[in-house]
């Protein structure tokens, strides 16, 4: 029965993975805009008259630094397909892949059983919201620890397009990435950001699979409607808007803490989580942490939908075994 939970959610995790990846990856493009970038200025030269001998000119005005603009989810789709083509799209779908058998399988087979431990009623008491919380922090902690390997190579994976042809990493594959990460920068690179992965991961199935339950339960009580796929549909949207909520911000810094470059003999960019979070609200300000809500939601949305939508389907179909 235990194992049967994890084969479920494992399956509907990569199904749901691969169908929104690209939103996904305009999502990581996003939270790494305006990251390592400092203003240019914008100085006017007025004649040549300024390069005559003798003539006096006042000093020149202070140079008005400007921010370079940031581009919205539907841009930089379009942009990345231009520069990159359409493949591109799919830059480290192995990755998801590998991060939703190792991550996602393990946080819904571990919520899936405690669920199951938690709603009996030997143990005192129903399967209620706190158990619900308190099972999603649980289950979306061990995941994230044994998924974050993949979670590192997605995201590295994802981002080398933006770079420049000289500075990208090249990974053929998810493999070749952790390979080569291992290789490079030692086996505890693998593991690199993982603080901010299981603090995100906590927080997404928490909020995600607890809401999820919640919001079915108070459906179907209140009698809005039967239990099927409008419900399925209604509840999960409702769930994968307050994990979105929830996780941006330390999406954000997980990703750009993942993404940075540590050169040898140099300091890396970021110290740590606090750092990066401090380094990103002084340069670009609070709302930084919300670069990528967009695509976030518009990425965690269908995804939660696509998740406990196949995750019903492939119950039925294994109601038996």
């Amino acid at each position: 029965m235990g194992v049967k939970g994890f084969v479920e959610g494992g399956i509907a995790s990569i199904i749901a993975g691969c169908s929104t990846h690209p939103l996904d990856l305009i999502k990581v493009r996003m939270q790494l805009q305006g990251e390592n970038q400092t203003p240019t200025t914008n100085i006017k030269v007025r004649s040549a008259l300024a390069f005559q001998p003798g003539t006096v000119h006042p000093s020149p005005a202070p140079a008005a630094a400007t921010v370079p603009p940031r581009v919205g989810p539907i841009a930089v789709g379009v942009r990345l397909v231009k520069q990159e083509g359409v493949a591109a799209l799919y830059s480290g779908v192995s990755a998801t892949v590998l991060r939703q058998v190792l991550y996602s399988t393990t946080r819904m087979g571990l919520y899936d059983m405690l669920k199951k431990k938690w709603s009996d009623p030997n143990t005192g008491g129903g399967f209620t919201l706190t158990r619900k919380i308190a099972a999603g922090l649980l289950a979306g902690g061990i995941g994230a620890a044994v998924g974050n390997p993949a979670d590192v190579a997605m995201v590295r994976m994802q981002a080398d397009g933006r770079l420049p042809s000289a500075q990208r990493r090249n990974y053929k594959s998810v493999v070749d990435a952790i390979t080569r990460m291992a290789k490079d920068e030692g086996v505890t690179s693998l593991w690199r950001g993982s603080s901010l992965t299981v603090n995100r991961a906590m927080l997404v199935t928490a909020s995600q699979l607890a809401s999820y339950d919640e919001f079915k339960e108070t459906i179907l009580a209140k009698g809005w409607m039967k239990d099927g796929l409008g419900t399925h549909v209604t509840a999960s949207f409702a769930a994968g808007f307050v994990a979105a909520v929830a996780s941006n911000p330390v999406d954000v810094i997980k990703t750009r803490v993942m993404n940075m470059k540590v050169e040898a003999g140099s300091p890396p960019p970021y110290s740590g989580a606090v750092d990066c979070a401090l380094k990103t609200v002084r340069a670009e300000g609070p709302m930084a942490l919300y670069k990528g809500f967009i695509p976030t939601i518009s990425r965690q949305g269908p995804f939660t939908v696509v998740l406990f939508v196949t995750l019903e389907q492939v119950r039925k179909v294994l109601k038996d075994f």
